[in-house]
């Protein structure tokens, strides 16, 4: 008999009894800390769903009024272009975030946790945050980039 080598993988699903119903899992190693407001990594199989660079503006390309203002509007666009290919939020395996001042994004981080749960409810994707020097609509503070996955 042969002991598996490297570390085992605990797989969890993203909310109890959701498992099947999404069909993402939530990977999480044994004996790491659980983060907090995104998951480690993420398994799923199915249709893949990808956006561009998603920005805070509105139809008419206006920009919503400051950071958390812009995240919301960005984080509802990404909603919306999902849900065009029948995804929903609890389909999110991967975000990632840039953004153009990321003290703006650590003072803000209660805020930003409240509007991503009325958005996209208590699912946690994998996540990556960014600082860049600047977007290429200047007035942007965010762009986040989104891949869900529906299942067959």
């Amino acid at each position: 008999m042969t002991t598996p080598k490297g570390p085992q993988l605990a797989v969890l699903p993203t909310t109890a009894g959701d498992e099947t119903q999404s069909g993402v899992q939530v990977l999480q190693p044994p004996n790491w800390p659980v983060p907090k407001g995104y998951a480690n990594g993420i398994a799923a199989e199915g249709r893949i769903v990808v956006t561009g660079g998603v920005i805070g503006w509105d139809s008419e390309e206006r920009l919503a009024d400051g950071f958390v203002a812009q995240v919301r509007q960005t984080l509802s666009n990404i909603a919306a272009i999902i849900a065009e290919a029948g995804a929903r939020p609890e389909h999110l395996v991967r975000l990632t975030w840039y953004v153009v001042d990321m003290d703006e994004y650590l003072a803000n981080l209660k805020e930003l946790g409240k509007v991503y749960r009325a958005i996209f409810g208590a699912h946690y994707p994998a996540m990556a945050l960014v600082q860049v020097v600047r977007l290429v609509e200047k007035a942007a503070r965010v762009e986040i980039e989104a891949t869900a996955v529906i299942p067959r």
